[in-house]
């Protein structure tokens, strides 16, 4: 028995290292094997579009509990779509299984690049996915960007169909206003939603006509309304740029300021009314006034009557009255 082997101080035998190699190899073989079962399509389908993605990134993936087949397509899309190399769009697949454990639509991204490629907008990947993981439908974004959209002002949602706005004159109108709009790439981050647009357009909409002399100039010239709004610069800090205004709908509604004057004036009636009495209401008291000053008056003249017998009286008892007897 031959010795090539010395271990842990003995010698160990050609034989059993030739077995330990070959249950080695035998493992390998099956682990490749599996390996090539589980992930062999996957692998080769990437291999086949350029995607460039290791059997051992695919391992790494299920360890990780990303979804691979998602990660797989996503790559292999942007390069059938010609969007570059890795170097340059930094869409690797590191990156991309970055992405996906954030919690962002990775198909979603790759799709929106792939679009403004088309469209020649300037998107990477780093602003895509930051703008997948706020919140923002980026491909719908890129796809308004390029088609631009329209908004109903003021939005169906709220209940409301019309915006109500009163001309100098006190005429009401009842308008409905249409919004084209574009997405703003670099605003889309941090900048001011859909319904901030709505409400800065009505505002606009309500101070224009609220600043006409009469509502037949408004009437005669609807397109005013959407000039002053559009000067106004009401997008702003928004994810949209305002392509244009329409007037869609004009109704002419109450007379309000007509209605505020006759409800001033039966105002000013009762006032009127309420003054009027109260002038009554002193004139009579003042009329009972001056009658107990009456009453008052005559009684201390019947008491000064009283006191004229007593003081004759007196006068002859004391001898200073006399009195003069006629003599014929």
């Amino acid at each position: 028995m031959l010795y090539t082997m010395v271990c842990f101080g003995q010698l160990v035998p050609s034989w059993l290292i030739g077995v330990v190699l070959a249950v080695i190899g035998v493992g390998m073989l099956l682990l490749l094997l599996i390996l090539a079962l589980i992930y062999g399509s996957l692998w080769f389908q990437a291999f086949m579009s350029s995607a460039r993605v290791s059997i051992w990134s695919l391992v790494g993936m299920s360890l990780r509990q990303v979804n691979a087949a998602l990660i797989v397509k996503a790559k292999i899309m942007a390069v059938q779509a010609g969007l570059g190399p890795e170097r340059q769009t930094g869409i690797t697949t590191r990156r991309l299984e970055a992405h996906y454990l954030a919690g962002g639509n990775v198909m979603n991204v790759i799709m929106a690049l792939i679009a403004a490629q088309r469209a020649q907008l300037p998107l990477t990947f780093d602003q895509a996915a930051a703008i997948d993981l706020a919140g923002r439908d980026v491909l719908d974004a890129v796809r308004t960007s390029v088609y631009p959209k329209v908004i109903d002002c003021p939005d169906p949602r709220s209940g409301r169909t019309m915006l109500s706005a009163i001309a100098k004159n006190g005429v009401e109108l009842k308008v409905r206003a249409r919004v084209t709009v574009r997405t703003k790439m670099e605003t889309l981050i941090g900048g001011a939603t859909e319904e901030t647009v709505i409400a800065r357009v009505g505002e606009g909409i309500i101070t224009s006509i609220g600043s006409a002399e009469t509502h037949l100039k408004v009437l005669e010239n609807p397109d005013l309304i959407s000039k002053a709004v559009l000067n106004r610069g009401l997008d702003h800090a928004t994810a949209f740029q305002i392509v244009s205004i329409d007037i869609a709908d004009v109704d002419v509604g109450q007379n309000i300021g007509a209605r505020l004057q006759a409800d001033q004036a039966e105002a000013d009636t009762r006032v009127a009314r309420a003054k009027a009495e109260e002038r009554r209401a002193m004139a009579m008291a003042r009329a009972q006034e001056m009658k107990a000053a009456v009453a008052y008056n005559r009684a201390q003249v019947v008491l000064s009557e009283a006191e004229v017998p007593r003081a004759m009286s007196k006068a002859i008892r004391e001898g200073r009255l006399e009195v003069l007897s006629s003599r014929n």
